[in-house]
């Protein structure tokens, strides 16, 4: 067993630096795959944006070409919804006008008219009374 016991160190001795060996070779390993996934990392992260910028500039002039084409289609709406609007204030206008002139209560032109034709003849009696004296 002396034999045994003699050689057993030894033994404990190897595996003990083969361990040693390995742990080594696994962080020296573990280093390697951090430094080279921070190189593919960045490497990767650029050719993600070189090709976002390519798709940027292709699908720019598409866009802004939708965006004229809808301003163009808010521009005729407007328009359109505009002219519409002018049609029904004018009907509305008419109607109002004539209510009010069914009901016996003249348009602001009609006063204005009747007001200037009262004044014109109050310079007139004016006039004539100034003429007796």
């Amino acid at each position: 067993m002396s034999e045994e016991n003699g050689n057993k160190p030894d033994n404990d001795g190897q595996l003990a630096e083969k361990i040693k060996d390995s742990a080594r070779q696994i962080w020296l390993a573990g280093l390697g795959a951090y430094t080279k996934a921070e190189e593919d990392a960045g490497k990767f992260f650029d050719r993600l944006v070189r090709e976002g910028e390519e798709l940027e500039s292709k699908t720019r002039g598409m866009v802004e070409r939708h965006v004229k084409n809808v301003e163009g289609r808010v521009e005729e709406v407007k328009e359109q919804a505009s002219g519409t609007w002018n049609k029904l204030e004018s009907m509305f206008d008419l109607r109002v006008s004539g209510a009010l002139k069914r009901l016996g209560i003249h348009r602001r032109e009609e006063i204005d008219a009747l007001e200037r034709r009262i004044a014109a003849l109050e310079e007139e009696l004016q006039a004539l009374r100034n003429s007796r004296k």
